[in-house]
């Protein structure tokens, strides 16, 4: 502001109150301007000669920027002045018009701040005038599209990723890598891991559970119900999201038993694939017992000759003999070609629940469960030979399923669940006796107030626990091995060696010495 009372080469317009808007501003003081007269009087004032003596306010921060007032000099010139000692009343600020900043400076363009905090640019808005990238700084240009592969691998769907504005979000692994994602819909829970390849397998980016119940009530109806469908479409749709936020660029999306036995499975996916765009396939037992495998395999002890893996699910439970008495070096994912002989058990924690009752389980239906899945497990036939390697403690067995990470916690003692304590961990055979007991001799409350179990589980937790033990009672192996890992993590590493990502790089010619 110059001396002038101008800012920025513009005077402020605004009339005083006691000043018409048409008058111009009077002159005192023998023709001296308004402005000279009060500096005048203020030197005299100074010097005791008894001028106007002029009271100085200071405005509130809201206003302080306003411009200094324009009065009335006093009529009659220097003589009225000194008539007497008044005061000047400091301007009243005027209320700011409605949708300005009371800060504002008149006579200054306002630049207006983004939602973001952002005072040097105006918002951007887009063509129909509504306003962009709020709260995320810069727009970025959009992401390619997400890849929809089915179970070969081949591109059926190209689905619109979500633009990522400024969040810090990346859509690649550390190292710029495409990322990987697989998920699982099965009769019980959906299930998504999101995973970036490194030098040894894969580290996880972002994972999702929920249990759905999909297959509830199948066993009677045959048909997924309306409810349980809209759960599944609900929990697809978060996983769809996060594939998008993630810039998936290569997964494989499965449906397991209840999708497989139910009337209107294929239905079901039909509608999934209009709401949600994520086409899912239906896999057949076989490749649901392979791909189980290759998940785990990295949890094989080197030493054993042979392997009983299961699977217990929702609404099926899957049996894997590994025979490793010639397996030489192989490991890992190779392992899935010393599969001898497989089977699908057409029963799960939730069909066996629905069957004999899942919250109240005396001895009595315990025992009936367990008769109940033992009968199916006799007729398990090519898997004679384990007998013998058995009996002289070659062969461990290796669980994938919440009953046996459940037994796993409780045997840990965890007062919350760490599926890092859990995966891996080893059980002896009476180490599974004694939770299995336990279990039995719970109330459903106590097993809801179990860290380990909750609500979701309590009324499956039994006949998981049933169906182990009839798998026991037929193959009594001393050691078992508890995997929080299966299915999608075997997606993932198959994937991921279709494409190649661990094959060794050839080593560099050696440089010829001169």
């Amino acid at each position: 502001m110059n001396d002038a009372g101008e800012f920025n080469g513009r005077a402020d317009s605004v009339p005083h109150p006691d000043q018409p808007a048409a008058q111009k501003p009077a002159t005192s003081e023998g023709g001296l301007s308004k402005r000279a007269a009060r500096r005048r009087r203020k030197r005299r004032a100074a010097s005791g000669d008894g001028g106007e003596r002029v009271e100085t306010v200071s405005a509130p921060a809201a206003v302080k920027e306003k411009r200094p007032d324009r009065r009335r000099a006093p009529e009659g010139g220097d003589e009225a002045a000194r008539a007497g000692k008044r005061t000047r009343r400091a301007k009243r600020p005027h209320p700011p018009a409605p949708g300005r900043r009371e800060d504002s400076l008149r006579g200054v363009r306002q630049t207006q701040p983004t939602q973001g905090g952002r005072g040097d640019a105006p918002a951007r808005t887009d063509a129909r005038g509504r306003r962009g990238g709020e709260g995320r700084g810069r727009p970025q240009p959009p992401q390619p599209p997400v890849r929809q592969i089915d179970g070969t691998g081949n591109d059926v769907r190209r689905l619109p990723a979500r633009t990522h504005e400024g969040d810090g979000h990346r859509p690649h692994g550390r190292g710029g890598a495409p990322l990987y994602a697989a998920l699982d819909l099965g009769t019980n829970n959906c299930r998504l891991l999101i995973a970036e390849p490194q030098e040894r397998g894969f580290r996880v980016v972002d994972a999702f559970s929920r249990i759905v119940r999909l297959g509830e009530g199948i066993g009677k109806s045959g048909r997924l119900g309306d409810a349980a469908m809209d759960r599944a479409v609900e929990a697809l749709a978060i996983c769809r999201q996060k594939m998008a936020d993630h810039d998936v660029r290569r997964m494989r999306l499965v449906a397991t038993e209840a999708c497989r036995a139910a009337d209107n499975g294929t239905a079901f996916l039909e509608r999934v694939r209009a709401e949600t765009g994520l086409a899912l396939e239906i896999v057949n037992r076989e490749t649901e017992a392979r791909l189980a495998v290759a998940g785990c395999a990295t949890l094989v002890d080197r030493r054993a000759e042979g392997v009983l893996l299961f699977d217990i699910g929702g609404g099926s439970s899957e049996l894997v003999w590994l025979d490793l008495r010639n397996r030489g070096e192989a490991r890992g994912v190779a392992l899935t070609r010393f599969i001898k002989a497989w089977t699908s058990l057409p029963v799960g924690v939730v069909t066996l629940s629905e069957r004999h009752g899942g919250v109240t389980v005396t001895p009595d239906v315990f025992d009936a469960m367990v008769d109940e899945v033992a009968a199916m497990v006799d007729a398990f036939t090519g898997i004679e030979d384990i007998a013998p390697v058995i009996a002289r403690g070659g062969v461990h067995m290796l669980g994938t399923s919440g009953t046996v990470t459940t037994l796993a916690g409780i045997h840990l003692g965890l007062k919350r669940y760490d599926r890092r304590r859990v995966d891996g961990v080893w059980l002896e055979d009476a180490d599974v006796d004694q939770m299995v007991g336990r279990l039995v001799a719970m109330s459903y409350e106590e097993r809801v107030a179990n860290p380990c179990i909750g609500a979701d589980r309590a009324d499956l937790v039994l006949a998981g626990c049933a169906i182990l033990e009839g798998i026991r009672r037929r193959w009594p192996c001393p050691r078992l091995r508890v995997a929080d890992r299966g299915l999608r993590e075997g997606i993932l590493v198959e994937l991921m060696a279709r494409d190649g990502v661990w094959r060794r790089r050839p080593r560099p010619a050696p440089v010829a010495q001169n």
